[in-house]
């Protein structure tokens, strides 16, 4: 009969994991309690995890070249094969659960503001900087693990074939456990740092956050629950003498730390000292047990793990929550690209995934919002990952393991069964509990004037031009009759449209409210057909015209425009399901028969159609008849991304697309009559104080990035929204 765990050592794990657990709920509880008063202790929960990091590279360090060192080349070949295939089955279940998890999504329509990831090239990254430690003593210094891990088995490796090695490996051995108690030791404040981690994360985290990000939430901590309570401790009670209790028991303290910190790294040592206990408890440890765990855990660590490799879902997730999806031929791509980037940073990796996707960029906001949770259920799967291979591993390398045949079949049956069910639960739960009800048509719809309007006085129709003096500049003239004139161009979202108030707004209405604020006039806002636009403005129907009108030659022969205030890139609005037809200009080349809309714009029509002579180009009047055209004349709308993007918070069924390689940037600029010389350069000199000022940046964040447009509740507390202590 297998001996039981050491009373001592249970009633130690048990007692810490009770302050523990008090520190998470009484950090839970204040939280909800006092919700953004908590946000300071986010500094005490950041000193904590520094201190637990403190020891964490010497201690890779030390144990790495002590574990290795300390093995014959025989042990080193045997750990290599047999801890090798197994890590192949942890990956293959990772991306198993990757794979199945999208089933359980629900159906979402959704669109977004403008984002530069629509634009920006990615960041070409260097592995060789990740893995290879030109100078291991700046990776340590900068925490390059993968860098740290390298140099410390090719010391270890060197170390195995010097004969006279033992007082090297005794002096490792004392620093090992000089580290270890540095980590007990800071490992019992884990209640007060985890009680302000927790403090600050709940009372921090906004209702409508958790809201938006319910569906990945629900999905990836159900599936992190799974696998790390059924599907990998089961394994560990089906190949080795330990149960399924002892497992679990022994891992509970680093655990539920790495859980509330978030952070897999600083449990290494525990982990570590938990894997040597279990085997000696047993009595099954034998001579080169501890050199096992030494080697594995640090190795291990820098592998993608279980907990790690489940985030790709959120890969899936983003291409449901865009309205797009990953189709079945682009899974091996997307998973093959996914586990190799994970080898180094997600937050690196995310990025660059997303853009092989051709998703927005800016959904890389919501996988770090999502961190607050899913962080820390990646760390306690990860941890458990580590855990769980570290035993399986030494017990198949000291000869321990032991397949439970009886048990395996009836284990994969209900693993299978639970599966299923988890599965259709999720969907079930989705399609009940999660209401796509859109809202960002109205977001936009609200959005309104960032300052407070000077009075201004909207025609319906261009009017007759105000009367003009001889001799007199257009400056002289507006600030004597009181009002300055701006035309503008109908349907011109985001720069100059009408909310659901009926109030003209938009980023160019509010600098024209700013331009009248200077001159220190009113207001009067004419409509300017977009066919006529210059013998209108020349004819002084307005004095100046701020719709975001494109550069061209024509127009600067035509009119004497200002110098750009804007650029924006020259993209497709395509119907969300056929965004991947759209991406690569190659493939744009190749096909034939695509019909694309255009507005009347000669100079950029050109270029586009030189890049592709086998499109044909059809003229629209404004970018409404191409979104609401019933009978399909078109597959795409010549646009800008920037604009483009508003456009389809109006029309979510659509999306931008901006085909690559290569961009075409278009300056955007304000016009006045030709030959009003004195105006063009009042103007520049506007621009140039509005964009020095910080005015420009301004109505960017909000107008084209969409930042403040949907307003934002105070994060509920108990002391606000139900004592009414606080406002």
């Amino acid at each position: 009969m297998a001996a039981p765990l050491d009373k001592t050592t249970t009633k130690t794990s048990r007692g810490g994991s009770r302050w523990i657990l008090w520190g998470l709920l009484l950090g839970l509880a204040c939280g909800i309690t006092f919700g953004d008063y908590c946000r300071p202790l986010m500094l005490v929960g950041e000193a904590y995890v520094k201190l637990l990091q403190m020891t964490v590279m010497p201690y890779i360090l030390a144990s790495l070249i002590l574990g290795i060192g300390s093995l014959t080349a025989a042990q080193a070949k045997e750990l290599a094969r047999k801890a090798g295939g197994l890590l192949l089955l942890f990956w293959a279940i990772a991306l198993a659960a990757v794979i199945l998890l999208p089933l359980s999504f629900p159906h979402w329509q959704s669109a977004a503001f403008f984002s530069t990831s629509l634009v920006e090239q990615p960041e070409k990254q260097n592995p060789l900087d990740l893995y290879i430690p030109s100078n291991p003593i700046r990776s340590l210094a900068d925490n390059i693990v993968p860098a740290v891990v390298l140099f410390s088995i090719l010391v270890g490796i060197a170390l195995m074939g010097i004969k006279e090695k033992a007082p090297v490996l005794r002096g490792l051995a004392t620093a090992s456990e000089a580290l270890s108690r540095v980590t007990g030791f800071v490992v019992k404040l884990t209640p007060i740092g985890l009680f302000a981690i927790v403090a600050a994360a709940s009372g921090s985290m906004s209702v409508q956050d958790f809201g938006r990000l319910q569906v990945f939430l629900v999905a990836y901590i159900v599936a992190a629950l799974f696998l790390a309570f059924w599907v990998l401790p089961g394994m560990v009670s089906l190949a080795t003498p330990f149960t399924y209790r002892e497992s679990c028991l022994l891992a509970r303290d680093a655990l539920i730390t790495a859980f509330v910190t978030g952070n897999l790294l600083v449990v290494l040592p525990v982990l570590n000292s938990r894997a040597r206990e279990l085997f000696r408890a047993r009595n099954l440890q034998r001579d080169a047990t501890d050199s096992y765990v030494d080697v594995i855990v640090p190795v291990s660590f820098n592998f993608p793990t279980v907990g790690k490799l489940l985030l790709l879902v959120f890969l899936f997730f983003a291409a449901w929550f865009s309205g797009s999806a990953v189709s079945g031929a682009h899974y091996p791509k997307l998973l093959a690209a996914g586990l190799l980037s994970f080898f180094g940073s997600t937050n690196v990796a995310v990025p660059y995934l997303l853009d092989m996707l051709r998703l927005p960029r800016d959904l890389f906001q919501l996988y770090l919002i999502s961190g607050l949770l899913t962080g820390r259920f990646a760390a306690l799967l990860s941890a458990m990952n580590l855990f769980v291979f570290t035993i399986l591993a030494v017990s198949l390398l000291t000869g321990v393991a032991a397949v439970r045949r009886a048990r395996l079949v009836s284990y994969v049956v209900a693993t299978f069964v639970l599966t299923l069910a988890l599965l259709a639960g999720l969907r079930l739960y989705f399609g009940a509990c999660v209401k796509n009800t859109y809202t960002m048509a109205q977001v936009v719809g609200r959005m309104h004037l960032l300052s407070e309007p000077v009075q201004a006085k909207i025609y319906p129709s261009p009017p007759t031009p105000p009367p003009h003096t001889p001799g007199k500049s257009r400056l002289q003239e507006i600030r004597d009759r009181g009002y300055v004139r701006v035309g503008y161009l109908k349907d011109r979202l985001p720069y100059a449209f009408t909310n659901e108030q009926g109030q003209l707004v938009g980023f160019d209405i509010e600098m024209a409210h700013d331009l009248a604020r200077l001159l220190k006039t009113e207001l009067e806002f004419v409509p300017i057909d977009r066919e006529r636009v210059a013998d209108q403005v020349n004819a002084g129907l307005c004095d100046l015209l701020l719709s975001g009108i494109a550069l061209t030659p024509d127009r600067a022969a035509e009119m004497n425009l200002s110098a750009p205030y804007r650029e924006e890139t020259l993209a497709l609005i395509v119907p969300g399901f056929r965004r991947k037809e759209f991406t690569s200009r190659a493939e744009l080349r190749a096909r034939s028969g695509l019909r694309v809309a255009v507005l009347s714009n000669q100079y950029y029509t050109t270029k586009f159609r030189n890049a592709l002579p086998q499109v044909e180009w059809l003229e629209v009047s404004s970018p409404r008849e191409f979104f609401e055209d019933t009978a399909q004349r078109f597959d795409a709308l010549l646009f800008t991304a920037e604009a483009g993007s508003a456009w389809t918070l109006m029309y979510p069924r659509f999306a931008v697309v901006v085909p690559q390689p290569g961009l075409l940037s278009i300056p955007l600029v304000y016009a006045v009559a030709r030959g009003d010389q004195e105006m063009a350069d009042y103007v520049n000199a506007w621009i140039e104080l509005k964009r020095d000022d910080g005015t420009m940046q301004r109505l960017y964040d909000y107008w084209i990035l969409g930042r403040g447009a949907a307003e934002r509740q105070p994060r509920w507390s108990l002391i606000r929204n139900v004592l009414h202590w606080s406002k």
